[in-house]
């Protein structure tokens, strides 16, 4: 793509789980492949001085809340996904997020915006409503099935969706067709490579070559793991465990003292993850949109636990519906699949990995990245000749709104947002 000048492209992005920050670090990734001169940034709003302090603390909320109770995270999950209420709720975010993304951009004068939380897409509706576009926005949405209504607001220019059931919703919800991409969540670009024979791999990295490898992730959000792996320990299966912690210190601690009677390798945290998932046969994770996007690119059949009602329940239906994995309620269900999938020469195990690489989209970041790019020669053209933004929002009424809790929204004399 022939640029006259380095482009600036915006990821905003959350610490609500993994599944965001990592969407977003997949596109920068295959943004600076492709326009290795562009200027590319990754910034969480909800961390401004200027957000909500609500906000903030409810990143380090989510996880305990998504722990301790699932069922109040499924009831409030579905209460706010209603067209009231989600009103509600987008009001109430762009009073609490207007002047930090209104700073954000100022500081950060992107040609394209990419989002990666579904969030702030009515706060840079009214950003955009009072002080005219100059930067395309495009939404990531980054659940596969189950997918809250919030994240089809009028603001974006195109809305990135994984497959054809989120298509749908975003239909159902209003956006209109020319604005939806059928694209997958973006992974990591190295998922797409290949690294070579597996057995490689594993001599690599210091595991034995010769068995079929269980790679296991957890985090604070998966409360199971070390029972969940209890019975593939005492299985005598030809098999070995690599487990994660995903950075959980009591987990790490936990999984450090059993006494495996299988070969076994405990990580605190793995920052290599594709190399992990080339290397490994199989996976026990949750069902988060990120990970499970993840293993299907590479083709890595899921044995899916913990699953959160809501988002996660839409994730885990696509994986198990698509061939690609199981859900395992309890232990002794996790080794019984087990011994299914490694019989006759783990004719099943090879059937299912066949199945999850056909529904994987390994090269989903390098074409979010591309739109971006773009998006960004669009942006220019709608910075020189200042056009106008029409949308449904009522910029007078909204002026009042925001007058009302003291946001200043004075239309700029210069280029900046107010």
């Amino acid at each position: 793509m022939t640029m006259d000048k380095p482009r600036r492209i915006l990821i905003l992005t959350a610490d609500a789980g993994f599944g965001h920050r990592s969407a977003a670090s997949a596109i920068a990734i295959a943004l600076k492949e492709l326009a290795p001169d562009a200027r590319v940034d990754i910034v969480n709003p909800i961390e401004h001085p200027r957000a909500a302090k609500l906000l903030r603390d409810s990143q380090t909320d989510y996880d305990r809340i998504v722990k301790e109770s699932p069922q109040l995270y499924q009831l409030s999950y579905a209460a706010t996904d209603q067209t009231l209420t989600n009103a509600v709720m987008e009001t109430a975010t762009t009073l609490m997020l207007y002047e930090a993304l209104r700073d954000t951009l100022n500081d950060y004068d992107p040609d394209t915006i990419v989002s990666t939380y579904p969030l702030y897409g009515a706060p840079l509706n009214a950003l955009f409503h009072l002080n005219g576009r100059r930067a395309a926005l495009i939404t990531v949405v980054t659940d596969l099935i189950s997918v809250h209504r919030v994240w089809f607001n009028n603001a974006s220019d195109r809305l990135v969706v994984p497959t054809e059931a989120v298509l749908n919703l975003a239909l159902g919800s209003g956006v209109r067709a020319d604005k939806i991409r059928l694209i997958g969540i973006p992974v990591n670009p190295a998922l797409a490579r290949d690294e070579g024979p597996k057995s490689d791999l594993r001599t690599r990295l210091g595991w034995r070559p010769d068995l079929t490898t269980v790679l296991a992730v957890g985090s604070k959000r998966v409360t199971g793991l070390v029972e969940m792996l209890r019975g593939l320990n005492h299985s005598a299966l030809p098999l070995q465990i690599i487990a994660s912690a995903g950075n959980d210190h009591h987990l790490y601690d936990r999984l450090s003292h059993i006494d495996w009677h299988v070969p076994a390798t405990v990580y605190r945290y793995i920052d290599a993850m594709p190399t992990f998932m080339h290397a490994s046969d199989l996976l026990v994770c949750k069902a988060g949109g990120l990970i499970t996007t993840e293993a299907l690119a590479c083709g890595l059949p899921m044995m899916l636990m913990d699953v959160i009602p809501g988002q996660e329940e839409g994730n885990a239906q696509f994986v198990v519906e698509g061939g690609a994995g199981v859900v395992a309620d309890d232990p002794l269900e996790l080794l019984e699949y087990s011994f299914h999938w490694l019989q006759n020469d783990t004719a099943t195990l090879k059937q299912t990995a066949d199945r999850a690489r056909q529904l994987g989209r390994p090269n989903a970041a390098y074409d979010v990245a591309e739109l971006a790019l773009t998006a960004a020669e669009i942006s220019v053209r709608w910075r020189e000749e200042g056009l106008p933004d029409p949308r449904l929002l009522n910029p007078i009424e909204l002026r009042a709104l925001l007058k009302r809790f003291g946001i200043p929204t004075l239309l700029p004399v210069t280029r900046k947002y107010e």
